[in-house]
C-alpha cells in the first residue's frame, strides 16, 4: 500500500498511527514503564506485546505504523507481524527511520541507548538493514531527527540517493525534535534535488506543551507535505496519573481519559495527518483510539491552550527524563 494512498483510508481511526518506540525495546523515556511493560522485557515477551498491539489497532481501522532503526527490533517485530498476517499486510501503511543505530544491546541500564549519524555511509548500511527485513512493504523511510545543523540537510550526496530512492516508489521524509524544530522544518522545505522537493513527509514532536513547531508544520502542509505528530503525549506526561490539573479536568467533562482529549487537541490541527498513538499496553491503545470522537468546546480549547510551554524549557525536561 503506496503511502500516498493513506489519505484514502476512511475508517474513523485513519488519522491516527501507532508507533512502536515504547515496546520495541526494553528501556524508552515513557513515563510509567515499570506499570506498562513489568519485569520480563524479554524479545519474546516485547514480540508478544508488538503482535497484540498491531492486531488490536488493525481491528480498530489503525492503518500506519511508524518504527526505526533505532527502536530496538521494532522492524523485526513488525515484519514478523506482516508476514503472519498478509490480509493485513496489503492495506497498511509502513514508515520507519534512519540515522540512529541502537546500542543498547537489549538492556534498559546501558549507558547510551543511541547514537545519532546523518552521514551517507549510514543511511546506506541502514537501508539496507531495513530493506532485509521490510523488503517492499517499507512505503516510507525518513531521516530520523533532523535539527537545524544536521549534515542532512546540506549533504548533497546523501540529497541524490534520496532522491534515487525516491525514483522507486519509496517515499522519502524527515523528523525533527528539540527546541528548533520549526527551523529545521523550513530548512527541509527547501531542499531540491533537479528543481523539485525532496522530502513528501515530516514527522515532528507536537503536544499541548509543546506547540512551537505548529506554524511550520502548518506551512509544510501547505507545501503538500503530509505531517505525522509524534510525541502527542509528550512521553506520558499528558496521560493519567501525569497529567496536569487542567487537561484531568477536561478529561473529566468529556466523559474520556486525558490521553485521549490530549491526542484529540493534536487531531483537530488542519495540518495533522497522522497522529501517532505510542500505547504500550491495549488499555492505552483502546483510550488512545477514542481520541477520535472527543469533542472540545471552545472553553475546552482556551484552557487547554494555557498548557504551552517554551520550547527550550519543554526540551530541557525532555532530556532530563530517565531510560528505563
Amino acid at each position: 500500500m503506496p503511502f500516498a494512498r493513506l489519505a484514502t483510508v476512511t475508517t474513523p481511526t485513519s488519522h491516527i498511527g501507532l508507533g512502536l518506540a515504547a515496546v520495541g525495546r526494553p528501556g524508552y523515556i515513557n513515563l510509567g514503564r515499570e506499570e506498562d511493560l513489568g519485569e520480563d522485557r524479554s524479545v519474546a515477551a516485547l514480540r508478544a506485546r508488538t503482535h497484540e498491539l498491531l492486531d488490536a489497532a488493525y481491528a480498530q481501522g489503525v492503518r500506519y505504523f511508524d518504527v526505526a532503526r533505532s527502536y530496538g527490533r521494532s522492524e523485526e517485530f513488525l515484519a514478523d507481524w506482516l508476514t503472519a498476517r498478509p490480509d493485513a499486510a496489503a492495506d497498511v501503511v509502513v514508515g520507519s527511520k534512519w540515522g540512529y543505530t541502537y546500542t543498547a544491546g537489549w538492556s534498559a541500564d546501558a549507558a547510551t541507548h543511541e547514537v545519532k549519524d546523518h552521514s551517507v555511509q549510514t543511511y546506506d548500511r541502514q537501508r539496507a538493514e531495513s530493506a532485509e527485513l521490510l523488503g517492499d512493504r517499507l512505503d516510507l523511510y525518513q531521516i530520523h531527527s533532523v535539527t537545524p545543523d544536521s549534515p542532512a540537510l546540506t549533504d548533497k550526496e546523501l540529497h541524490a540517493r534520496l532522491a534515487a530512492a525516491a525514483a522507486t516508489g519509496l517515499t522519502v521524509g524527515f523528523s525533527t525534535s528539540g527546541p528548533a524544530q520549526a527551523d529545521a522544518i523550513r530548512a527541509a522545505l527547501a531542499v531540491t534535488v533537479d528543481g523539485e522537493p525532496l522530502f513528501r513527509t515530516v514527522q515532528s514532536t507536537y503536544n499541548a506543551l509543546e506547540t512551537s513547531a505548529g506554524p511550520a508544520l502548518a506551512e509544510a502542509h501547505d507545501a503538500g507535505l503530509t505531517v505525522i505528530v509524534k510525541e502527542g503525549m509528550a512521553n506520558g506526561r499528558l496521560a493519567a496519573p501525569h497529567a496536569p490539573a487542567v487537561l484531568k479536568d477536561v478529561a473529566e467533562e468529556t466523559g474520556l481519559g486525558a490521553d485521549a482529549v490530549a491526542l484529540a487537541v493534536v487531531l483537530r490541527a488542519p495540518w495533522a495527518g497522522v497522529v501517532l498513538s505510542g500505547a504500550a499496553t491495549l488499555g492505552q491503545l483502546a483510550s488512545n483510539l477514542h481520541a477520535a470522537v472527543v469533542d472540545l468546546d471552545d472553553d475546552q480549547l482556551s484552557r487547554l491552550a494555557t498548557l504551552a510551554e517554551d520550547p527550550h524549557t519543554y526540551w530541557e525536561r525532555r532530556g532530563q527524563l530517565p531510560w528505563h
